[in-house]
């Protein structure tokens, strides 16, 4: 049987069975309906793209899977050499993983390590942000500040090494002036909280964070596993504030395969090559670097630049501001939009119960959560097909 995530098994509705998926649609036996958050954030491309799949059948006919212990081969050195080029300023070091999850732990262990080989054993401690969600392994839940998700971490009590501030520079600047000695990363989300309620916030706030981690010496981490490739309108955040470290996953393979990748800084780099064997990062997940998840991604983003993917992004938040431009309801707090994203923030989540059952019946795929309905459909997808769900989010309030 299989155990679904966060659900409780004992009282979850059925799950709908999917049977094809093509282009922006997901097929059951009974109907199809439009992908509206593009499984978890993943298929920018649609389902079932012939260049996508061509690649993954013509590695496949080579070999799936190698180690990349004692090991290498080419696509896992092309898709290296393609992100450190295509990434700004020197993110040119990859460390690959097969979550962003992993790739998240990964990131706080360079970050860690990096002050530990040169010495400073005192910065041990990670500021994040409030309403943080950054994976559900064990670091990324204490660096993360969701108690939805995060819950079972209060068995242990409050955590002494991590510290949350809100995205306000105020709050920002109290931080690095409190704990900067003794601070190894900035962790954030860049622009975009995605799990933590789809909160927007401005670049003024990462600016600053760039600057006080010049001034202090503190590395500056982007996990950019839902907010890269264009969600938020920008091809990365990266590209207008450059961290240290920078975390991609999700749409990196175009949700074909579960594959993610640390990118480090030369800086960050160079805290690790030296002869002494102790400072060498120990870390190696077992299906780094899989063939297959190299070659799709580097078909994704041949896709992502042959298509303008940017110029489809501004056009789909177009028509979602001009779609609920004036709309308003009384059990609605807020409506949020950038890029390829938007949330519709309600008072109470009971609101949304029953949500899901409405889109099914009008072709819609959604998976509401908490008290934030939501689209991150696929980049894909034609206007009518943007408007149906659009449409359909504001026909329950309406309805």
């Amino acid at each position: 049987m299989i155990w679904y995530p966060y659900q409780q098994m004992k009282t979850m509705q059925t799950p709908y069975e999917i049977v094809d998926a093509e282009g922006v649609y997901l097929y059951t036996r009974e109907r199809r309906m439009i992908d509206s958050v593009s499984s978890w954030w993943s298929v920018i491309h649609g389902y079932k793209h012939p260049a996508l799949n061509q690649v993954l059948v013509d590695q496949a006919g080579r070999f799936s899977h190698v180690m990349l212990g004692g090991l290498t081969h080419a696509p896992a050195q092309q898709l290296a050499e393609k992100l450190g080029q295509w990434l700004p300023g020197e993110l040119e070091y990859s460390f690959f993983s097969d979550s962003g999850s992993v790739a998240v732990e990964v990131a706080l262990k360079m970050a860690l390590q990096y002050f530990m080989n040169r010495g400073q054993t005192q910065r041990t401690m990670i500021l994040a942000l409030e309403h943080a969600y950054h994976g559900d392994t064990f670091k990324t839940m204490e660096a993360g500040d969701d108690a939805d998700y995060h819950f079972v971490l209060q068995a242990y009590g409050p955590s002494r090494h991590v510290v949350h501030i809100p995205t306000e520079i105020p709050a920002l600047e109290e931080a690095f002036l409190t704990y900067h000695d003794r601070l190894n990363c900035l962790l954030v989300e860049p622009l975009l909280q995605g799990a933590g309620g789809m909160r927007m916030y401005d670049v003024s706030f990462l600016q600053r964070a760039r600057a006080l981690c010049d001034q202090y010496g503190v590395l500056l981490i982007f996990d950019e596993v839902a907010t890269g490739f264009g969600r938020t309108g920008n091809r990365f955040v990266a590209d207008l504030v450059q961290p240290d470290i920078l975390v991609l996953g999700k749409a990196l393979t175009g949700g074909y395969l579960g594959h993610a990748v640390t990118v480090a800084s030369r800086k960050v780099y160079e805290g690790f090559y030296d002869d002494c064997p102790e400072h060498a990062l120990m870390h190696g997940p077992t299906f780094m670097g899989n063939a297959l998840a190299c070659r799709l991604a580097l078909q994704s983003i041949a896709l992502f630049e042959e298509q303008d993917y940017l110029a489809k992004i501004r056009r789909m938040e177009q028509i979602t501001r001009r779609e609920l431009a004036g709309f308003s309801h009384p059990s609605i707090r807020e409506i949020r939009i950038m890029g390829g994203c938007v949330c519709i923030e309600v008072f109470d989540p009971a609101v949304l119960r029953g949500y899901q059952q409405f889109a099914y019946e009008r072709g819609v795929f959604s998976r509401p959560f908490l008290q934030y309905l939501y689209a991150m459909v696929p980049y894909i997808i034609e206007e009518e097909e943007l408007v149906t769900v659009l449409r359909t989010m504001k026909a329950w309030f309406l309805r």
